[in-house]
């Protein structure tokens, strides 16, 4: 096989044309005829026992021709690919032009290559750091956490129901005097305060009394999700069962006995205090990580390929379908139930796709041009972590994964942790303490 030409043809598109010599097509030709003429009828001859010969004169001399062409497809495309030198990322178009016996074969193959990409100004790039010490207002929130999980409910009969109470009701809407769809419930644990019900709702039974029957009257939003009750007013009538306080624990030292391993709440708040630094830290790494992606996605110049994105696109819906598999759905009845589409999903996906595009070709140009090698204990180490995370077998994992592409990853980690080093940072200063003047 000779590679004849190659032209570009447009941005990111090359035409590549290629020729098989009339031997190498004559032993294609071979090749598909042991296999296909085993199911041939030929007069005179038992069946798949006809000489070739004898085929071509009976179907005509191009019977085997085109089982031949893509018999040497595959050769072909990585013979053209090879010789052209290019960085091929998928196939375009493919025809064969030419096809004789005596002169063989002429194929034009349109191939898509990666996009050149160039970027400046990566180093030096503006990021604001989040705070990571804790405050004393967070780590209030975090006892208060603990103390919401450790509450016990008890049964109010003294007074009248308050915000933040949860009431046992009965209730039944009415709109125009007839009761509507999905308005009754009984039993029903309404947390007062929390929202979960119409405007003016909540309000209504708070200062009742277990046991009171009483009327709510409300007016349901003009953007309430069912069409035949927006913007209309309902009566509710309501039956008080019971009214329940959250009770919480004191915070002292038994409470702290109660929960964690320290005696003293002293010694808590401290291992606390260290909870939430941690969480913080793993929440500014994570807004760093993504302030220099947005800047570098902003920096990226050069056409990419809607190849690329739709390929992206792929990789995004399939690994969706996979975490609704391991929740027991599919991708199919997702849509059915959500009454989407395909082609709705793959837009909605579009410019997340086309971003992570263009971010793996920033950095990878960041790491051609500051010339971060990947050597190969580092690619093995990246292939011991993918046999540790899935539990399998290291030449498993090697079966399926090419070298190369992890490759491709390291550098772009080594290319990331490079923008990092060279960022310029500034503190964020942490919102209960106050500005200086």
């Amino acid at each position: 096989m000779n590679l004849k030409s190659c032209n570009n043809v447009e941005t990111n598109k090359y035409e590549l044309v290629l020729e098989v010599a009339p031997e190498e097509f004559a032993q294609a030709i071979n090749e598909v005829y042991k296999r296909e003429s085993k199911r041939m009828n030929v007069p005179g001859f038992r069946k798949g026992k006809a000489p070739r010969a004898f085929i071509e004169k009976f179907y005509g001399e191009e019977v085997f021709f085109q089982a031949a062409v893509d018999h040497l497809y595959t050769p072909m495309m990585d013979a053209a690919i090879e010789a052209s030198g290019l960085e091929v990322i998928g196939v375009n178009a493919y025809s064969i032009e030419e096809i004789a016996k005596a002169t063989g074969v002429v194929a034009k193959i349109t191939v898509t290559v990666q996009p050149e990409i160039h970027i400046a100004g990566y180093q030096g790039i503006e990021v604001v750091k989040e705070p990571t010490e804790p405050t004393a207002a967070e780590v209030d929130a975090e006892v208060d956490r603990i103390r919401q999980r450790n509450s016990r409910v008890v049964t109010v009969e003294d007074r009248a129901a308050e915000n933040g109470d949860i009431v046992v009701i009965d209730f039944d809407g009415y709109t125009d005097g007839k009761q509507f769809d999905g308005g009754k419930a009984e039993n029903f644990d309404l947390t007062l305060g929390s929202g979960q019900f119409i405007p003016g709702f909540e309000e209504q039974v708070a200062g009742h009394n277990a046991g009171d029957e009483f009327d709510v009257n409300v007016t349901f939003p003009e953007d309430y999700h069912a069409e035949e009750l927006k913007g209309k007013e309902a009566v509710f009538k309501i039956k008080l069962h019971e009214i329940k306080h959250r009770e919480l624990p004191e915070v002292d030292d038994e409470f702290a006995k109660d929960v964690s391993e320290f005696d003293t709440m002293e010694e808590y708040r401290k291992d606390l205090e260290n909870t939430v630094r941690q969480r913080k830290e793993r929440a500014a790494e994570s807004s760093t990580e993504q302030q220099i992606i947005k800047a570098v996605i902003d920096k990226v110049e050069g056409e990419i390929p809607d190849m690329m994105v739709e390929r992206e696109i792929d990789e995004i819906i399939n690994s969706f379908d996979m975490q609704l598999r391991d929740q027991g759905m599919n991708l199919e009845n997702y849509l059915k139930y959500t009454q989407g589409t395909v082609d709705g999903l793959r837009e909605q996906y579009k410019e997340r796709a086309g971003q992570q595009v263009k971010v793996r070709l920033g950095l990878a140009k960041i790491a051609e041009l500051e010339k971060l090698e990947v050597t190969e204990e580092e690619t093995e180490a990246e292939f011991q972590k993918l046999a540790d995370a899935y539990d399998m077998p290291l030449e498993n994992v090697k079966a399926v994964v090419r070298a190369k592409d992890i490759a491709k990853d390291v550098a772009n980690q080594k290319a990331m942790d490079f923008v990092k080093e060279h960022a310029v940072y500034t503190e964020k200063q942490p919102e209960d303490k106050p500005q200086e003047a």
